[in-house]
This record gives structure tokens, sequence and C-alpha cells, in this order.
């Protein structure tokens, strides 16, 4: 026997080590992304040494590349690579190569890092266990957390120590996300694990709640989109009494979030009540210094500035000097010159980098959305759909979120939308390669 023919085999069974590593690192990833300051770095700074040594051990590196990667691929690495290259080319343009600020941790490279991850994982695909453990771990961490913070701590909103709105988005994710997971081991139970399915139960309600505490309101925008993409998936699979069970389990967890916060006199209710507030004030009074009323300042300042440079646009460093240019002429609320973003990826981007700027960011979105969408749409098999919906939900998750916040340019954001998206794309494929091996043993047994 050959030694390819043996590594085959061995991966096909799930007992390589390099696919047994890359599992761990995957749920050490989703479990540690919200819950620790420094898991996101350490755990992606692991599997790139990881995926390195892997292929430095390789006789025959490129071979394989070409084997396992095919046009779908090579479309994903296209649309990292194109993000990450503009994003480089704008920060040296602007004299600040590696980003805005010493804070930035070489995001600009971040998506490239992605590409080499996702060509090493589809050599030694992740186990789906691992993406399950880490939405457990990751969604009730972060449930938890929340609780002890505004009910222990009287904090004003559940934060973990950043950034209270990525923190509210990525938990309202991770419970998303885990909710999907049980709806597909329900659909035909797994027999391996029985306890993970009501674990991820739990971690959905957590995930869910932890959002709700977070008082974070922009993500919530989403959430209709995303059951109705989730209804639309299972509704051929699951029975509508089971359907309808779910969906009143839903609203019933939805109000006693509301009664959750109302009894404590603050969270997404509240929030949204004040931000009914600041779109009337600054409708009728200009009122540009509220949290909503700056947005609405910001996003137009985002938009004179694209009509001024409409192809390049102003630059990393250029879009702050051209903010504290419009602050000084009247043109800008001074309260914008505490945000180094303008709260929309679109508009942001478009300020910074101009129409091609924008036409990359719609490739980085839109090329994973319209792949997922596509074997959504076309496959038949329960778990091959979950992990594209899964990935699909990931996607439109992080447009509704870049709607009113930049989350591409915050540390978690940019994290999770790349790890998340890009363990959902692995896992299908995978999914997928395994399903024909299926077919075509069977084929051979009944030949």
């Amino acid at each position: 026997m050959s030694r390819a023919t043996s590594e085959r085999q061995i991966v096909e069974r799930g007992g390589s080590p390099w696919r047994w590593g890359n599992t761990l690192l995957l749920g050490a990833f989703v479990s540690l992304l919200l819950l620790i300051p420094w898991g996101y770095k350490a755990v992606s700074l692991a599997a790139l040494m990881l995926a390195i040594a892997g292929a430095m051990l390789r006789r025959d590196p490129t071979r394989w590349l070409r084997q396992r990667l095919d046009r779908e691929d090579r479309l994903w690495l296209l649309a990292f690579m194109a993000f990450s290259g503009l994003w480089c080319l704008d920060a040296a343009r602007s004299s600040v190569f590696l980003g805005v600020n010493s804070n930035s941790e070489m995001m600009p490279l971040w998506p490239l890092v992605a590409a080499g991850l996702l060509v090493w994982w589809r050599r030694y695909p992740p186990s789906r266990e691992g993406l399950w453990l880490g939405l457990v771990v990751g969604g009730v961490g972060a449930g938890v957390i929340a609780l002890y913070e505004r009910f222990v701590l009287g904090a004003y909103r559940a934060d973990n120590g950043m950034n209270a709105i990525p923190f509210g988005n990525l938990s309202l994710l991770l419970g998303v996300l885990a909710l999907v997971a049980m709806l597909g081991r329900l659909y035909r139970p797994i027999p391996s694990w029985p306890w993970l399915t009501p674990a991820l139960g739990l971690s959905a309600v957590a995930g869910l709640a932890a959002s709700f505490l977070s008082g974070t309101r922009g993500g919530w925008l989403a959430v209709p989109l995303l059951a109705w993409m989730s209804y639309g998936a299972f509704r051929p699979f699951l029975p509508r009494h089971q359907l309808l069970q779910l969906a009143g389990a839903g609203w019933l967890l939805v109000a006693a979030l509301v009664a959750m916060t109302a009894i404590t006199g603050y969270g997404v209710t509240q929030r949204v009540e004040r931000a009914i507030d600041d779109v009337r004030n600054y409708a009728i009074e200009g009122d540009g210094g509220s949290s909503v009323g700056l947005r609405l300042e910001m996003w137009q300042a985002g938009g004179r500035m694209l009509l001024e440079k409409p192809l390049l646009g102003w630059g990393e460093e250029g879009l702050v000097e051209a903010r504290d240019m419009m602050v000084n002429r009247g043109l800008l609320h001074p309260g914008a010159k505490r945000h180094d973003q303008l709260h929309s990826d679109l508009v942001d981007t478009a300020a910074r980098r101009g129409l091609l700027g924008v036409l990359v960011l719609l490739a980085f979105y839109g090329v994973p959305a319209v792949l997922f969408a596509r074997h959504l749409r076309r496959s038949h098999d329960m778990q091959a759909r979950i992990l594209a919906l899964s990935g699909l939900l990931v996607v439109i998750a992080f447009i509704g979120f870049g709607l009113t916040q930049s989350m591409l340019r915050d540390v978690r954001g940019l994290s999770g939308y790349l790890g998340l998206s890009m363990a959902c794309w692995v896992l299908l494929k995978a999914r997928m390669a395994e399903r024909g091996r299926r077919s075509t043993a069977e084929t051979r047994t009944v030949i």
C-alpha cells in the first residue's frame, strides 16, 4: 500500500493527528472568542503555526493543494486575499502600513492568514464536534458572564471588558448557531453524545440572553431575517407541530428576556425606546449628540467623503483628517472625534477606500453568501444543509451587524467573521466529500 493511499484512509477514518489538532483548535477558537481577551489571538496563532509545520513536513505540498482545492475554494481565497490586499495597500499609502494605530494588531493581514488556514483545513478538515462543543462553551460562558455582570456587579451593560456592541452581536450569533445545530440533531438524532443536543439548546438561550443584557440593539435588526431563513431551511424536514412548538418556545424566550430587562430597568427594550427618541430629536431639533443622532451625522459625513473622492477614498489616516476638518467647519458634530470609525462597515469602507473598496467588501460578503446559499438550495443531506445554513447565517448576520457598527474593524468582529465562516465552509465541503465517498462505495457494492 502506498504512503498516499494509507494517509487518505487515515484521514477518511478521522484518525489523522492533524485533523484532531484542527478540531481542538476550532473548538478552542469558538469557545474563547468572547470569554478570554487574548483567546482569539492565541488560538489563531497556534492554528497558523500548526499549518506551517504540517506544510513543511510534507514532501509534495503543491500537489495536495491542487488536489484538494476546487473552483469554489479559489473564489473564497480570491475574496479574502483581495480584501486583505486592498486594506494593506490603503494603509501603506497612508504611511500606517499595518493599521490605523498600535491597537490594530496587524488586522489587514488577518484575511490573508485565514486564506492560508482555509487551504490547510481543506486538506485536514476538523470534525463537526469541534464546532458544536465550541458553541456550547462559548454561548453558555457568554450568558454566565452577562448574568454575573448585570445582576451581581450591577454593570450598566454586560460586555466582559470589551466593547458591548461586539460582545452582544457575537453572543447573539453564537446563540443562533447553537440553535441551528440543536435543530439539526433533533431532525435525525445522532447517537454519539446525546447530552450535546440539550447543551446546544442551553447555549442558544444563554447566547441570546447575553446579547439582550449587553443592551446591543443594532444586531437584533437581523434577527427576523435569520429566523425566516432558519424556518425556510427546516420547514421541509421537521414536522409542522414541532416547528410550532419551537416557534412558541422562541416567543416565550423573547418575552422572558424582555421581562428580565424590564425588571432591571435596562436592556435592549429600553435602548430601542431611547433610539426612537434620538431619531425624533434629530429629525426635529437636529440633535447630533445622541447615540443615534451621532451615527446619522457620521453616515452623512461618510457620504460627503465618498462624493469628494469616489474612486479610492480618503485612506486610513485621510478619513481622520477629513472628519476633523468637517468638525472644524461645523459640518459634523464634535462627538464624532471620539470614534475611529463611522459606525457602518459599508459607509466606513466607502469613505476610506472608495467604490473600489465597496466592490471588494461586497465580494468579501457576497462570495461566501452565494456559495453557502447554492449548497443550501441544492443539498438533500440534512447535515450539509445545517452547515450551509450556519455559514449563510454568519454572513447575513455580519451584514446586519455592519449596518450600524463597523464590525470588521473590531478585533473580535473580524476574527469572528473569518473564523466562523471559514469553519462552516470547510466542514460543509468535508461533509459533501464524505457523502460522495459513501455513494461511491455503495455503488461499487451493488455492482
